[in-house]
């Protein structure tokens, strides 16, 4: 059974039609070709699949699409500029090293994002506590937090 769907993604409204069970991860990847948004370990644990749904971070792997009509759902692919620069943040990474292999980066990315906006200025604990759902395999976490504290300051300096 299918249900049709309206909500916003990175800026654009989308109207389609999702099976009742269907996994967000899946609609993105699948059938609106944003294949920013890793597929780990499709339980829930590693943060690979993070996007924001309504400025929250969440596991789309483990978030039923259904769920995402009316809202707002943001993804690796939305987080830059409108002239294909890249948001702060993610140059900060970039700067800082915060991207190794790079598989966990579009979680790691939008997990700091709902992180600066709810705190512009977190300490190192803060971003580890908000970083403690999703995993780097290459052991990079002093490097991603050093970027998002880079980010921090940049963004606040715009202020």
């Amino acid at each position: 059974m299918k249900i049709d769907l309206s909500f916003t993604l990175n800026g654009s409204p989308i109207n389609t039609s999702v099976a009742v069970d269907r996994r967000l991860v899946d609609l993105l990847r699948d059938e609106l070709d944003l294949t920013g948004t890793k597929i780990g370990c499709e339980e829930g644990e590693c943060g690979a699949c993070t996007v924001l749904v309504d400025g929250q971070a969440v596991n789309s792997c483990l978030f039923p699409a259904p769920e995402v009509d009316g809202k707002h759902v943001i993804t690796i692919e939305g987080l830059g500029e409108s002239d294909n620069r890249l948001s702060e943040l993610q140059q900060a990474f970039v700067d800082q090293g915060g991207i190794q292999c790079g598989f966990c980066s579009p979680g790691m990315i939008l997990s700091a994002r709902a992180l600066l906006n709810e705190n512009p200025n977190p300490s190192q604990d803060e971003i580890r506590e908000a970083l403690g759902g999703n995993l780097c395999r290459c052991t990079g976490y002093v490097q991603i937090v050093d970027s998002i504290q880079t980010a921090a300051a940049r963004e606040n300096s715009d202020d």
